[in-house]
């Protein structure tokens, strides 16, 4: 090609190459035919050294990846910056505050303990910025309108609880929290939920997180000798594996006992070592209910297996509801980004390299945030974890799913909704719970309270004479096995049952004193006054 000639075509493209050039200044979005999506900080706060910190993570990181794959689309990109709390409140607020004064982020996820939660709720109101939390705060909307709980309300299902122990006829029941803010606050909704149904609670009972083995043992003592045998748990995890290793040490996981754990605690526990499930055999439990479903069978593959890729010796448990709450709620986050008109970085007076805890007053305000909260409040989809919908500030939620800790895991029993009450199948009008093993290996339901026997079983003369067997009568096999029967024996055994604590007892075949069976009523009557019958063996 002759040099002039390309010359004069490059002098005629150059006034469309400079338009070009210009074009693409003045259009950031696009870029060679590409959209080019505008970036939206958003801050995560988790304690990542913990399992449910990783879990949340890794999740979270997938949810990204996952919804700009299918909505490339879309203007604005959420860009995540990470923080490690390391299960510290102050620093989570720390975190937070570089946060806010340094990248500016629009929204911040995280906060897995209820204190954290309280650090944060009031910047979050005071920068106009949602924050994310996976715990709850009662009353929080009130207080905190800036404050969006992606996980279901604890106070909810206690209403669930109280129908349960409505429904197996127990007196009396023994609340264990934990004695934290949060726990003190929490209990008046646990224990208002048992008097709307007239339900009795006999004790109450505060244990602290850094109670030693000793202290909770003599908690434990105190139940013991109080001859209750129907006990509520709402506690943290942590608390609650150490709580149940001395409840079995000390004899209260045997028949006669029953256990009902809160979702706080049966959400996490097939994360718990093998001696604690071993401690929860037949205990009974709530758990929020995740509907199975192919996108979450998938989604639980790929996240086994990225997690596996980057860490091939990592034990890796099953995946946990926070993570499901997680994934959806970026989602919902995500989905409300893109719907918020663009604005310019938010200005502060404030020209240290960072934000000092006195500094507050001089906190960017969020200009958008109002608008990006209630558009996050409108959202509603289905996600992973079923309907998708923040109502009051919470994550909606009325099904609850209820589980019978046996063998090495749990076993799906009923489930509880706020509109059916206890029914067998979820979606069948069934009302009723499956077959419950309870503490002991017994199906049979407990009665709420334990007459103090030391292990003895009350002995009960039967006359075995002949006479009208269908009163009393006495039978023994070759196998020198007993079998009592008759009207008296049916009425004795009713009365026993009607009995509000488990009484064991025995039948003792009355032999006369001549050694051949020949006794007569009131020599059953001496025997009991010289207290060879009718006192515990």
């Amino acid at each position: 090609m002759d040099i002039r000639k390309m010359n004069l075509t490059l002098l005629l493209l150059t006034p469309f190459i400079i338009m070009s050039h210009l074009h693409a200044q003045s259009n950031p979005s696009h870029n060679n035919g590409l959209i080019v999506a505008k970036e939206i900080p958003v801050g995560l706060i988790l304690d990542l050294g913990s399992w449910v910190g990783k879990t949340v993570h890794s999740c979270i990181t997938m949810a990204i990846s996952d919804f700009y794959a299918q909505n490339s689309h879309y203007k604005k990109r959420i860009v995540l910056h990470t923080r490690d709390s390391q299960g510290e409140p102050l620093h989570a607020l720390s975190a937070a505050l570089d946060l806010l004064q340094n990248n500016k982020v629009q929204a911040i996820v995280g906060l897995e303990t209820p204190m954290e939660a309280k650090f944060l709720a009031p910047l979050g109101d005071k920068a106009k910025v949602p924050i994310l939390s996976f715990t709850t705060i009662p009353s929080s909307s009130i207080k905190y309108p800036y404050l969006i709980q992606i996980t279901e309300d604890e106070t909810t299902h206690f209403k669930g609880v109280a129908t349960i122990v409505e429904s197996f006829k127990w007196r009396g029941v023994i609340f264990i929290n934990e004695d934290t803010d949060h726990g003190r606050e929490i209990l008046p909704y646990l224990i208002e939920s048992f008097l709307e149904k007239n339900l009795h609670i006999a004790h109450r009972t505060a244990i602290s997180p850094s109670a030693n083995d000793h202290q909770i043992l003599q908690e434990l003592h105190k139940h013991r000798s109080m001859q209750a045998a129907i006990f509520i748990v709402h506690m943290s995890p942590s608390l609650a594996s150490r709580l149940f290793l001395n409840v079995k040490r000390l004899g209260m996981m045997s028949g006669g006992y029953a256990w009902i754990i809160t979702e706080t605690t049966m959400n996490l526990l097939h994360s718990a070592d093998s001696e604690v499930i071993k401690s929860l055999q037949g205990v009974l439990g709530f758990k929020s209910y995740i509907p199975s479903s192919r996108e979450l069978h998938n989604f639980t593959r790929r996240w086994k297996h990225e997690l596996y890729t980057k860490d091939p010796t990592m034990e890796v448990n099953d995946l946990n509801v926070f993570g499901i709450w997680a994934y959806d709620g970026i989602w919902a986050l995500a989905k409300a980004v893109e719907r918020v008109g663009t604005e310019s970085p938010p200005v502060t007076n404030n020209q240290g390299t960072g934000l000092r805890l006195f500094d507050l007053a001089e906190i960017s305000v969020s200009q958008s945030g109002r608008t990006l909260l209630n558009e996050i409040l409108q959202t509603k989809f289905r996600g992973l974890s079923g309907e998708f919908q923040i109502m009051n500030g919470k994550l909606k939620s009325q099904e609850f799913e209820i589980v019978n800790v046996i063998g090495k895991g749990e076993r799906t029993v009923g489930f509880w909704t706020s509109t059916d009450g206890i029914k067998r199948e979820m979606y069948r009008s069934v009302h009723g719970l499956e077959t419950i093993i309870w503490p002991g290996g017994s199906t049979i339901i407990p009665k709420g309270w334990m007459m103090s026997m030391s292990g003895k079983k009350l002995r009960v003369g039967v006359p075995t004479n002949p006479g009208f067997k269908e009163l009393v009568h006495v039978d023994q096999n070759q196998a020198n096995e007993t079998t009592v029967t008759g009207f008296c024996i049916a009425v004795f055994k009713a009365a026993i049952e009607a009995l509000p604590f488990e009484v064991p007892y025995e039948f003792i075949p009355f032999v006369g004193a001549d050694g051949k069976n020949l006794g007569t009523y009131n020599d059953l009557t001496d025997q009991v006054y010289l207290q060879v019958c009718l006192v515990p063996s």
